[in-house]
């Protein structure tokens, strides 16, 4: 039996088994195995699969990897964690942006402190002339979730106008190549942030400002899920936002 879901992330990553087995430092006969018999790589093997690849460890080997395996792996993904999120050093965003090399993601409501950082600004500009694909996410000042947002915050339609204001903060990137930006009308549990496989979560808490919630500072790991989950999280709301004209 076929590891179809080993063989599709193969070739979605552009590989083949020949240049996977070089990437790891295998005999390519030995992919073609994992491949083509269902053989189930040594624990290492598995963890250095997923990380090229880019793909949870238990979802191209599910039966192979215990809860306490994935516990771990997901445990080890957490590299930090603030009490609030005005607790992030101001160097620290910066450093975490400027350290994406493919991909920057911004999830937020309105994420003012962020459009008002001229100097994240042209780290944005930077990274998307350098080729970098820049995806900022604001909420849609119109919709409900937004004015529920503003209410249970006690904000009330200034939620919308801080949405606006980022917007208008953001002009001077809306039109340079490799930088999009997108409303979306979901409700927000968390704000995401996005450097490569580094993420930062802003949780929300009913009734405090996101400043006051704390902030996971996360690391992607082979055979760990939270970022990953994070990051389809993101990519789910991306695929139902509309551009912003």
């Amino acid at each position: 039996m076929r590891n179809e879901r080993l063989r599709a992330a193969i070739v979605e990553k552009g590989l083949t088994p020949e240049s996977l087995a070089t990437a790891i430092e295998v005999d390519p006969k030995t992919v073609e195995r994992w491949v083509t018999k269902n053989r189930a790589p040594y624990r290492r093997h598995r963890y250095a699969v997923a990380s090229v690849l880019e793909v949870d460890e238990g979802y191209l080997w599910p039966d192979v990897a215990s809860p306490a395996d994935a516990a771990g792996a997901s445990e080890s993904e957490i590299i930090n964690i603030y009490p609030h999120r005005w607790a992030v050093p101001n160097e620290l965003w910066h450093r975490f942006f400027e350290s994406a090399e493919e991909d920057i993601g911004v999830l937020v409501y309105s994420g003012l402190f962020l459009s008002e950082d001229t100097g994240l600004h042209r780290v944005f500009r930077s990274k998307a002339e350098a080729g970098a694909e820049v995806r900022i996410l604001l909420g849609d000042p119109s919709s409900d979730n937004v004015a529920r947002r503003g209410s249970d915050e006690g904000i009330d339609d200034t939620m919308a106008a801080k949405i606006k204001n980022a917007i208008v903060m953001y002009r001077p990137l809306r039109n340079i190549d490799g930088i999009e930006f997108r409303l979306h009308d979901t409700i927000l549990y968390n704000s995401i942030y996005r450097a490569d496989d580094q993420i930062l979560v802003n949780t929300h808490i009913h009734g405090f400002g996101a400043a006051q919630a704390p902030v996971l500072h996360l690391r992607r790991v082979a055979g760990g899920s939270m970022v990953t989950n994070y990051l389809e999280s993101f990519d789910r709301v991306w695929d139902n936002a509309t551009p912003l004209e």
